[in-house]
């Protein structure tokens, strides 16, 4: 038999709220009467919650927070203490908006204490916000993110991050670079070439060839650039297409993703290559000022090839 939710004397659920099984509401909490709350949540002292709003299982909410109209928590979400929420862009007194901005914290997201979050935004699931972060765009799954605007420091859940670490030269350059150590990647189907390199007095040469080198023939290359350290790109998967990316210059971070196990790694020098098959979430962020990244592809530019919703990806990968 499931357990009756918990009211404390001193918390007010007005008549007309839901309030699921197991659920606690503690002292000063006050529920308004079309607010809806699911099974095993923890509403923590002085929490507002207002009419349309709705609130999954097994919510955590910390003492402090208002949660205003239009704000829908999934399952599993942690709010921390006096996490701040806003439904409006342009507030004036006592003039409302016809219809208030949609807000969307997915399942299992975290939100630390004393963080904002800006009306209209969508945090992705498994996300992670720093204590403190002003959030002012939509947050990727997995994501962490911090700061004042947030941005994204790192992924949750990765199972390894492996540094591709260019060899310092010497003072007197070799007549070839020494082989690399090549790591292995914990994603199946996805693999770090070894690019040849030739140096002499002249300078560095790389290269790759077909068969040799590259696992396809390449049909198309683009060249990303210029990317703002903040910025996040890639955040897709393809359907058939096979790419190989090789960082040129600087260095970025590659995410890695096949709806199991998430890897992580950082590309900084021309003599490696990622090769990334079909029906691998990727994402590239953590760019250095100077990055120059190649990408190497085996078709044609297909839109029809791209996946770019991660929880239609999931849907994908589990149905295969």
């Amino acid at each position: 038999m499931s357990e009756s939710p918990f009211f404390h004397p001193h918390s007010l659920v007005e008549p007309g709220a839901t309030v699921g099984a197991g659920s606690r509401v503690w002292a000063f909490a006050h529920v308004l009467p079309r607010a809806v709350i699911g099974e095993n949540c923890n509403i923590c002292d002085h929490v507002f919650i207002e009419n349309d709003v709705r609130i999954g299982n097994n919510v955590t909410i910390k003492c402090g927070v208002q949660i205003w109209d239009g704000i829908t928590i999934e399952d599993n979400a942690f709010i921390g203490p006096n996490v701040t929420f806003t439904n409006d862009a342009f507030p004036r007194s006592k003039e409302y908006p016809e219809k208030f901005l949609r807000t969307l914290i997915r399942e299992r997201a975290s939100i630390g204490a004393n963080a904002t979050i800006l009306p209209g935004l969508t945090v992705g699931r498994n996300a992670m916000i720093g204590s403190g972060s002003v959030v002012t765009r939509d947050v990727p799954p997995n994501a962490m993110v911090m700061g004042n605007p947030a941005q994204i420091t790192g992924y949750v859940g990765n199972l390894s991050y492996t540094n591709l670490r260019k060899e310092k030269k010497s003072t007197e350059a070799p007549p070839s670079l020494a082989p690399l150590s090549v790591p292995t990647c914990s994603i199946p189907g996805v693999s770090v070439l070894q690019m040849p390199v030739l140096t002499d007095l002249r300078g560095s040469l790389s290269f790759g060839e077909y068969n040799r080198h590259l696992p396809f023939e390449v049909q198309r290359f683009f060249v990303i650039y210029d990317v703002p350290s903040r910025e996040v790109r890639g955040e897709h998967a393809h359907k058939t297409l096979h790419q190989v990316l090789v960082c040129l210059k600087g260095s970025c971070s590659i995410v890695l993703d096949n709806g199991s196990l998430r890897d992580e790694l950082d590309l900084n020098t021309p003599a490696i290559g990622l090769h990334l098959p079909p029906m691998v979430w990727a994402i590239q962020y953590r760019f250095t000022q100077d990055a120059v990244l190649l990408v190497l592809a085996s078709d044609k530019y297909d839109a029809d090839d791209y996946i770019r919703d991660y929880d239609t990806f999931l849907s994908m990968i589990r149905g295969a």
